[in-house]
Order: structure tokens, then sequence, then C-alpha cells
């Protein structure tokens, strides 16, 4: 049998468990993913997905708002955080990563619509490229695309 996780090296290699796995079969299928945020405004954040993200409302009630896209990207369920918690910044140590092509494009177009673009466009020596921006509410959300470095 082929190891699933060839890149992945044994405890023995290593002496870090973090490094050992066992094969397990895996008998779920994803078929859609959903982040669910709690945050003190529902609405500015949905109003920050739909206008510099692409997302769409599918779904509003008393409790919360469902935004989705007709692409790869996980749904985004926006509720009201518990008022009877301390008042914070946002979703403590969230952040949301999306995987696009062209982010070079996404960071000019963020620019212009005036997004709060938090972390600048930058490239990391092992080829990723990414850009960081923040809803009203704190919600961290990086915008990423693999680039392979030259000689690569």
């Amino acid at each position: 049998m082929l190891d699933p996780f060839p890149e992945q090296q044994t405890k023995e290699q290593h002496g870090d468990a973090r490094y050992h796995h066992q094969e397990v079969p895996i008998a779920m299928n994803i078929v859609a993913s959903t982040v669910t945020l709690s945050v003190a405004d529902p609405a500015a954040s949905a109003r920050f997905f739909t206008t510099h993200l692409g997302y769409r409302e599918v779904l509003a009630d008393e409790e919360s708002l469902t935004l989705g896209r007709d692409d790869a990207a996980p749904d985004v369920l926006l509720r009201q955080r518990d008022l009877e918690l301390p008042p914070g910044r946002g979703p403590v140590g969230v952040l949301v990563a999306f995987a696009v092509t062209d982010v070079a494009a996404e960071y000019a177009r963020l620019q212009r619509e005036g997004a709060n673009i938090t972390a600048p466009l930058r490239h990391e020596p092992w080829g990723e490229q990414l850009l960081e921006l923040t809803d009203p509410n704190g919600v961290v959300v990086q915008l990423a695309e693999w680039i392979p470095p030259a000689g690569s």
C-alpha cells in the first residue's frame, strides 16, 4: 500500500511525536465547509465579506447571517457574540485564510476599494505571497498564493 503521507517522517527519524502517523482509513467525504464566527456586529462583518471578498448573503435569521460563494470557499456563518462575555476586539487567535489566484491583483483591488489591509502584500522566500486584511469586528482574513521560488 502506498503511504498516503509520504512527506511525513516518523518519530524514529526525528524523535518528535508530531511526525508520527498511523494509516487510518478515512471514510468521510466532506462536501461543504462552514466557518462560524461569533462577532459583536454580524452585519458589519457581512458587509466586509460581501464588499471585499465576493460573498453573498444566502440565509438570514434573527440570530445569524450565512454568506456563500459559488467556488470552493467555505460558507461563513456570522452570529451575534454573547453580550454577557467581556468585550473583545474580535475572535481571538482566529485567522481565516483563502488560497487565491493572482494575489497581487487582489491586493491592488482591495487598495482601490479602501479595504482595511493590515499586512501589505509580501513575498516569502519559500514562494508564498500573502496579505492580510481585518474586518470591522477584528476578524483577520489572509489571502495567499503559492508561487514557486525561482530555480525550484
